[in-house]
């Protein structure tokens, strides 16, 4: 097994290697092991869609119930028009649905999967 060389040293002012090095094994592991292009994109699209303060806001309502967009616009303190627009984004990457009842349109998320994503993020975030 060799040995790596130089070692790494990281600085505590700049938090990078002061010398260049690398470790053949991990690199070769770790291309191995990336995901394709092709898979990465809709996730960074996800988190693209979900970096936006009111469309955050609107999936942790949904996380909690179905809503109609009057009530979402009163919880998260935006208009129907906003809401309305936010709702499109989100349904187009498939993070929200919708059912008519009615002439009512009442949103939930699309699966549980947003709710998990949603509750991990929080519970990272209130770790700090």
């Amino acid at each position: 097994m060799p040995a790596r060389q130089p070692a790494r040293n990281v600085s505590a002012v700049t938090d990078v290697c002061e010398v260049q090095c690398m470790d053949p094994r991990k690199v070769e592991r770790g291309r191995r092991s990336a995901r394709p292009t092709d898979r990465v994109h809709p996730v960074a699209e996800t988190f693209k869609v979900l970096g936006d303060p009111t469309r955050l806001r609107i999936v942790d309502a949904l996380s909690r119930s179905e809503l109609c967009v009057c009530d979402l616009a009163l919880i998260v303190g935006a208009s129907q028009s906003t809401v309305s627009h936010s709702l499109r984004a989100l349904r187009q990457m498939r993070l929200v649905r919708y059912r008519k009842d009615g002439k009512i349109a009442y949103y939930s998320l699309d699966d549980e999967h947003i709710s998990k994503l949603l509750a991990l993020a929080f519970a990272h975030a209130e770790e700090a």
